[in-house]
């Protein structure tokens, strides 16, 4: 982006947030759903108007200086406290430009959304489903570490200590923005412990982060859903209960399966399916929407290909490996603990921003 269409889009910006002052000032148009639509665009837009004040401020400021360093008629005193001045700013600008053009990047929608968890075993038997059951714990521990709720929808264990799918609810401040690059295959090296002669196995376990959709997002019509019930039943088969509480919906038009049975009642296990249906629905368009805008670019960054895989965890090595970033930490034990995760999660944060910086640029 050239400087002057850099300037027309931060002029058009300032122009924009005085309009949405005064329809504010005004008190809306007396809609008040398009009233909160202006409160809330002019919150997002007040940080980024001042940012880029501050450094017209300061881009003046130093324009002033320059003069008055470069005046022969000014005292010597004033143009060296002018050129100290002049040398300050100049090392703060950078400072204020980079702010700005990260504020500039476009937000994904779904950031401040909460998520649902979706952990499934992959490649390996029961030691898959054993990494499985580790990951999720894994999830939950961050979900302690940063004060968010998380609430077990489905969790369908093995009996040994592992799990086939399970699926949480992940309430809180800007969860999706954080765990959405975790989606993907995640991979685990180590030594199961029914191994006897101590060989490194290799398995794999799924990971799907999808943004909570609320009905606005997704308009699911009763006649594109086939609705079955059936009996509850847990591990080995024996019955969970006697009553036909367990749900499955099939979305017709897409294919997509949801099926539900940890409550007891039928209306709760049909309402948790029918928020993980919607759920997985809006996050197919929005990666239909995203296929679309890459298309357009050279080269794909982040398709959140799911087929892919993400990460190694290295046991013998104490080794955590994100392929995406070629990031490796030494620290495996906290990672599953939730304390070292960030470390990971902020590295794909800032490279995900370096990339989006890039195309503003």
């Amino acid at each position: 982006m050239s400087v002057a269409d850099l300037n027309t889009k931060l002029d058009r910006l300032t122009s924009r947030h005085a309009e949405l002052a005064r329809t504010m000032e005004a008190g809306g148009t007396g809609n008040p759903q398009a009233f909160v639509k202006a409160s809330k665009e002019y919150a997002e837009l007040s940080p980024v108007v001042e940012t880029i004040a501050s450094l017209r401020k300061a881009e003046r400021e130093v324009a002033d200086l320059e003069a008055l360093m470069n005046d022969s008629a000014a005292d010597a005193e004033m143009r060296s406290m002018a050129e100290q001045e002049y040398k300050e700013l100049r090392a703060r600008l950078p400072e204020l430009e980079g702010k700005l053009k990260l504020m500039l990047i476009p937000k994904d929608e779904a950031d401040e959304r909460n998520a649902i968890l979706e952990v499934r075993a992959g490649t390996g038997g029961d030691e898959a489903a054993l990494f499985a059951a580790d990951l999720f714990r894994m999830y939950q521990r961050y979900a302690e570490h940063h004060r968010w709720k998380f609430e077990v929808m489905q969790y369908s264990d093995t009996g040994i200590g592992g799990v086939k799918e399970a699926q949480a609810m992940i309430t809180g401040r800007n969860v999706f923005a954080r765990l959405k690059f975790e989606s993907g295959v995640h991979r685990v090296q180590r030594v199961p412990q029914t191994e006897s002669s101590g060989r490194i196995h290799t398995s794999a376990a799924t990971v799907a982060v999808l943004p909570e959709a609320e009905e606005v997002d997704v308009k699911i019509e009763d006649k594109d859903l086939r609705i079955d019930v059936y009996r509850s039943s847990g591990p080995g088969g024996q019955s969970v209960n006697t009553t036909d509480s367990a749900v499955r919906i099939t979305h017709i038009p897409t294919g997509v399966v949801v099926t539900q049975q940890d409550e007891k009642s039928q209306h709760k296990n049909r309402a948790k399916a029918m928020k993980i249906l919607r759920a997985r629905i809006y996050e197919a368009e929005r990666e239909r929407q995203a296929a679309e805008r890459a298309a357009s670019r050279k080269s794909q960054v982040g398709s959140g290909d799911r087929s892919e895989r993400i990460r190694t965890y290295n046991f013998p090595q104490s080794r955590v490996t994100d392929h995406r970033i070629n990031l490796t930490i030494h620290q495996l034990d906290k990672v599953l603990e939730g304390e070292a995760l960030d470390e990971i999660i902020e590295a794909l944060i800032a490279d995900d921003q370096a990339t989006k910086l890039a195309e503003v640029e």
